[in-house]
């Protein structure tokens, strides 16, 4: 069975599906905010034509998904499935970012929570790349039971730190 890069998820409050083209406008609108990106080392991402690459990044990867409000239908939000590697049974899960209306309640922890439980349909461990400053973003993959393992440079020779959540780890935590 091939690795699924965009489902269709669905939680109480988050709602995850493949994105498109004409989610631009919409995801632009949350990812415009200058602190969203303030502690990412794509810092400068809020300004328009910086984030014109990273959402055709997202796009021609694959795995991008938009991240909807379950009740308002309101874009708050993407991540993406990234670097499956088959011959380790691991996928990346990354790039994520959501509305701060969003930050401090459950819609980063259950979007999360359905990509993993996604993933771990196909994979034994799931990685998250986070710079060394993202100090949120650290914290935020500490919680769902990520511990730190070790570090790797990007393409762009920025290095991140690697958070590892192992699949049977994850579902006796889930339990």
């Amino acid at each position: 069975m091939s690795f699924e890069r965009q489902p269709v998820l669905k939680g109480d409050i988050v709602e995850l599906r493949p994105l498109r083209p004409d989610d631009f406008d919409a995801l632009y609108a949350v990812a415009a905010d200058p602190l969203i990106w303030e502690q990412h080392p794509a810092s400068d991402r809020y300004q328009k034509d910086v984030f014109i690459g990273f959402f055709k990044d997202a796009l021609e990867s694959g795995g991008a998904l938009i991240a909807i409000d379950a009740k308002t239908q309101e874009v708050i939000g993407s991540s993406r499935f990234h670097g499956l590697d088959e011959e380790r049974s691991e996928v990346e899960i990354g790039w994520s970012f959501l509305a701060r209306s969003r930050w401090g309640g459950d819609y980063n922890g259950e979007m999360k929570q359905l990509m993993l439980e996604h993933a771990f349909r196909y994979v034994n461990s799931v990685i998250f790349r986070i710079g060394p400053h993202n100090l949120r973003s650290q914290r935020s993959v500490e919680k769902l039971g990520a511990v730190r393992d070790g570090s790797r440079l990007d393409d762009d020779g920025r290095e991140s730190y690697v958070y590892r959540i192992v699949g049977t780890d994850f579902l006796a935590r889930s339990v």
